[in-house]
């Protein structure tokens, strides 16, 4: 069963625009998902009233209203303190490969034209009936990533849509029955019109991608078409599906697999927090730190992902009983202070003199104990 069958606030913005004459579909991620079994984390809403209409029929039902995209057609509509995004139904008039301009549409089909997936492309009724215009479903149930028409002009429309295919393909996409050939070559046509995307979305869909369960084939699909090394430059998939194998089930962590491909991600526009970890674990890489060592200079997440890296670059087995040692380091504390010192050397030879005695704790894997290293 559809989950917004038995969901009344989903219900609620449903009857809101059914019972004055509108239909309301739920569409794309959320019925993929629910389809698939995935889980499901939000509704989209299209609807052939505009987006005026559903503001004043959504008011008179007495649900709040936020006007977050009325321009694209777009409405956020709160029903139980949840938002609900309604869309009108919509065809585009112009494309630049960024942006597009759009009329509204009462033609579901069109709606459907303009999407990127056909496994996107899929609609469903309020009582969970799917709708499919384009013909999608059997694609979602083989779980084929494939473009809705013509694939070159679906990416000619946004250039993101070739990162997404890729992003897709690592989220849903059958491994074992390889990547759509035709999406795949249009994909590698069009990789010079993904320098005029903004870093920004460059880099939200690129952690998207890491993050998927095994993204090792997907990347290693866009290394093949010339992608990879146009997002990042430099970077190098090899390690990845090496790393996936690692991680043994832990839960993916994005910058332990963005480190592994190594590359420039100056311009994927991270935090500072996340370049600075990045870094980290790229720098740990080439380090002679036991996990004890990276533990205590990392702490526990990012010891363990630095292990991993490691590991996954050398192209060697983890260090026996390597968690434990790595939450040893992280819970370990320098035993020697400033103040054992201070009687001694004073200023930045106090520092000095502080970091020459870490560096020997650390060497001896964080065994030796105050007398010795004060020795």
């Amino acid at each position: 069963m559809m989950p917004w069958v038995q969901d009344a606030d989903a219900q609620a913005v449903c009857a809101a625009l059914t019972e004055a004459g509108y239909r309301a579909l739920f569409v794309g991620g959320c019925v993929r998902n629910a389809l698939l079994g995935e889980p499901v984390s939000d509704y989209d809403i299209a609807t052939d009233a505009t987006p005026e209409r559903v503001t004043n029929l959504a008011e008179k039902a007495g649900l709040k209203v936020v006007p977050t995209g009325i321009e694209h057609g777009t409405v956020t509509v709160v029903s139980g303190g949840k938002p609900h995004e309604v869309t009108t139904f919509r065809r585009d008039v112009e494309t630049d490969g960024r942006h597009a301009v759009v009329a509204f549409s009462t033609d579901v089909a069109e709606d459907a034209a303009r999407r990127d997936f056909t496994m996107n492309a899929l609609y469903a009724t309020a009582a969970g009936e799917v709708i499919d215009p384009l013909g999608g479903l059997p694609d979602l149930m083989a779980r084929r990533v494939r473009f809705v028409g013509d694939a070159a002009q679906r990416i000619a429309e946004d250039y993101l849509r070739v990162l997404r295919f890729f992003r897709f393909h690592a989220w849903y996409g059958d491994a074992a029955e390889g990547i759509d050939a035709e999406g795949l070559a249009a994909c590698a046509a069009a990789v010079d019109g993904l320098a005029g995307l903004s870093r920004e979305r460059v880099g939200a869909e690129l952690r998207k991608l890491v993050s998927a369960p095994d993204p090792a084939p997907a990347v290693a699909s866009m290394a093949r078409a010339g992608v990879l090394g146009a997002v990042l430059p430099g970077a190098d998939d090899r390690a990845l599906a090496l790393l996936v194998h690692l991680e043994a089930g832990r839960v993916p962590r994005w910058k332990a697999r963005l480190a592994v491909l190594g590359g420039n991600s100056d311009d994927l526009r991270l935090s500072r927090a996340e370049a600075r970890d990045v870094a980290a674990l790229r720098e740990a890489a080439g380090s002679v730190h036991s996990a004890a060592g990276l533990g205590y200079l990392l702490g526990a997440d990012l010891g363990a992902d630095a292990v991993l890296v490691r590991a996954a670059l050398m192209e060697q087995a983890l260090p026996d009983a390597w968690q434990p040692e790595v939450a040893r380091g992280a819970a370990a504390v320098l035993p020697v202070t400033a103040a054992d010192l201070m009687d001694q050397v004073q200023g930045p030879a106090l520092g000095a003199r502080l970091r020459e005695i870490e560096n020997r704790w650390l060497a001896a894997d964080l065994r030796a104990g105050r007398e010795s290293l004060l020795g």
